[in-house]
């Protein structure tokens, strides 16, 4: 068990690596591509990605007993329910993500959209009435601060990219709580190749809408949203589901908030982005939001603790 546990502590720090440095790609990409063209294009292939072992991994566990397929059946009814409704959250989520990324910066994007872990359970006392201990609420506070010094301007301005990512980050927390529903009752490789299906689906259909996508552009923008398609999505939310059947929620979101963290290091080395100090000042406070909320109280117990997850 305890192997496990680092197991998935390891997993998730990665997926947060991948995750940070994502940014980066995706914010190249919108350099020749619309950002509604190049999410359908890597959810595609974050679900031939994953669609593949998990089609191997099913067929491995054969089900020959009565119960074992009255449990596969309850397995895979909870699967493809849970994966249709994570990816209707997760095209939207990257929808207004990818939007946002035209005209903001890799490293604000990744500390606006680390805000769902404070708006976790927010939304887990506004929607299921789940009271907040008064370190969440102080670190909710402390967030807000944080948002306010790294997005608004001395003219109380919210610039457009910021929102964007801001309505991504509140996206993003109704993912982890439909993630969190049903991560335990089936098959997480399944459950996330069926979610980028999903999120493939929707995301084709306003593209069409609203873009006109081509092969060229695709073409153009073909190592991003192969780093984005294969590696982020197909690999990064893989082990973001598998990681959460070893590692303590708390912990969890913990090392997943940490993307922020990489997204704003990938930012500086390779894009050369800079921060304003004021910037620089509200990704500090904001990060000790998240890690505040994260934190049991002294001597509390698990129940007590917010909920959490990606």
């Amino acid at each position: 068990m305890k192997n496990g546990r680092i197991l998935g502590n390891l997993l998730l720090l990665l997926t947060a690596a991948i995750w940070g440095t994502a940014f980066v790609a995706q914010r190249v990409g919108m350099d020749t591509i619309e950002p509604i063209t190049f999410n359908m294009a890597r959810s595609v292939l974050g679900a031939a990605a994953v669609g593949v072992p998990a089609v191997f991994l099913r067929r491995r566990k054969a089900a020959r007993s009565p119960a074992a397929q009255a449990r596969r059946a309850s397995d895979d009814r909870h699967t493809l329910a849970g994966g249709v409704c994570c990816g209707v959250f997760l095209a939207a989520a990257s929808i207004f993500q990818q939007m946002g990324l035209v005209s903001t910066t890799a490293g604000k994007a990744g500390f606006i959209t680390a805000m769902y872990m404070l708006l976790v359970p927010v939304i887990n006392f506004a929607v299921f009435k789940k009271k907040n201990t008064w370190l969440v609420r102080l670190a909710v506070l402390t967030g807000v601060a944080g948002m306010y010094l790294l997005c608004i301007s001395d003219g109380l301005e919210l610039s457009r990219g910021d929102a964007l990512v801001g309505v991504c980050a509140l996206l993003f927390s109704c993912h982890i709580l439909c993630c969190d529903r049903f991560v335990r009752r089936g098959d997480p490789i399944g459950m996330s190749a069926v979610q980028f299906a999903a999120a493939a689906v929707i995301s084709g259909v306003f593209a069409l809408i609203f873009e006109q996508p081509t092969w060229e552009k695709l073409v153009s923008a073909a190592v991003p949203i192969l780093y984005c398609g294969l590696i982020s999505s197909g690999v990064g939310y893989t082990l973001q589901i598998v990681a959460q059947k070893f590692t303590e929620p708390t912990t969890a979101s913990l090392l997943m908030s940490f993307e922020s963290v990489f997204a704003a290091a990938a930012g500086a080395i390779l894009l050369n982005e800079r921060m304003t100090p004021r910037e620089i000042a509200g990704c500090a406070v904001m990060f000790a939001a998240i890690i505040l909320v994260q934190l049991p109280l002294p001597g509390g117990t698990k129940e007590e603790r917010p909920a959490d997850g990606r």
